[in-house]
């Protein structure tokens, strides 16, 4: 409104308006309060601006007052009938066909006249970087982000060495907190995040099993999720894309955690230790110390279960260095 009002020529486009300048006092929790004295003050220095400001440029100055006092909006065809605006254009094109050969006085009093017929219109895109930032800094990209860098780094400690899961988790993490720094970010959210994930990594790590730390975690993550970010329902997260994270993330983890305790679980495949449960045969007497054959070699063997004749078969107990020890099958 300022700004149209302040124009050497104000235009708009079909279909829009114009209006509603009324102050208000915007924070990081969104509308801020204010005192009377202060709404009083702030309500008079810009019906003052805005009246100084039509006055200059010959415009309507008791409805531009209203606009800021009384909140009143006015369409285009409404705000030229009113002289708060010079011309309804519908494009560009339009505009500085019309306003060709128009004669504008500067603040100084001085007359120019507009040559527009031939201006070269440039216009300024943003670069694919650009975009991309633009585009994540969003509440609901930046708790995916979060989440994904979560589960890449969470990955890699409890599997090091994959490096495709940490490079993947750290540029995650660099986006998300690029976007967390343009928005307005609750500290306590972050912190109830982090500590979301360093309980999976106890659960994975510490004390594997889906128990206490791994559902203190998907509490944590559930309760940083909502209190994230600040600045009213325009910064919330949708309550759907906190379900769908908190759902995949909860998912992944309970995935690793059954390999790493089915890992454990499963018998050395290397070294003597996966003998321990086969069957050898006995080559010499054992009484109780002999030889035995066993996957195509020969073992020392010592006997648990007494004296053990040549061609018996016997079952391998344990492993101590290189000598075994057996008893009957």
């Amino acid at each position: 409104m300022f700004i149209t009002v302040a124009a050497h020529v104000a235009a708009m486009a079909p279909n829009t308006a114009i209006g509603a300048a009324s102050p208000v006092s915007i924070g990081s929790e969104g509308e801020q309060e204010m005192s009377e004295t202060m709404k009083e003050k702030v309500m008079n220095d810009a019906a003052a601006y805005i009246r100084s400001l039509a006055e200059s440029h010959d415009r309507n100055v008791d409805w531009a007052e209203k606009a800021v006092r009384e909140a009143v909006s006015a369409s285009e065809t409404e705000a030229l009938d009113l002289k708060v605006i010079d011309i309804v254009s519908p494009t560009l094109e339009t505009l500085l066909h019309e306003i060709d050969g128009r004669i504008v006085t500067l603040l100084g009093g001085s007359q120019i006249v507009l040559n527009t017929s031939s201006a070269q219109v440039s216009y300024m895109e943003m670069t694919w970087i650009e975009d991309f930032l633009l585009a994540i800094s969003d509440p609901n990209l930046a708790f995916i982000l979060l989440g994904l860098a979560g589960i890449g780094l969470w990955v890699e400690i409890t599997n090091p060495g994959l490096v495709f899961p940490g490079v993947f988790g750290a540029l995650s993490l660099i986006f998300g907190l690029f976007s967390l720094g343009n928005l307005p970010v609750n500290i306590a959210g972050i912190l109830l995040i982090v500590l979301a994930f360093i309980l999976f990594i106890v659960e994975a790590l510490v004390i594997p099993g889906f128990g206490a730390a791994g559902i203190g975690g998907i509490i944590s993550l559930i309760f940083g999720a909502l209190i994230l970010f600040k600045g009213g329902p325009m910064y919330q997260i949708d309550p759907w894309v906190i379900v769908v994270v908190v759902i995949c993330v909860a998912a992944f983890m309970a995935f690793i955690i059954f390999k790493l305790l089915k890992t454990r679980q499963l018998k050395s495949q290397t070294g003597s230790e996966e003998l321990v449960g086969d069957t050898a045969v006995a080559r010499e007497v054992l009484d109780p110390e002999g030889r035995v054959f066993c996957h195509g070699e020969l073992w020392t063997a010592i006997s648990e279960d007494g004296r053990i004749e040549v061609g018996e078969t016997v079952i391998i107990k344990k492993v101590t260095g290189l000598k075994l020890f057996v008893g009957k099958k």
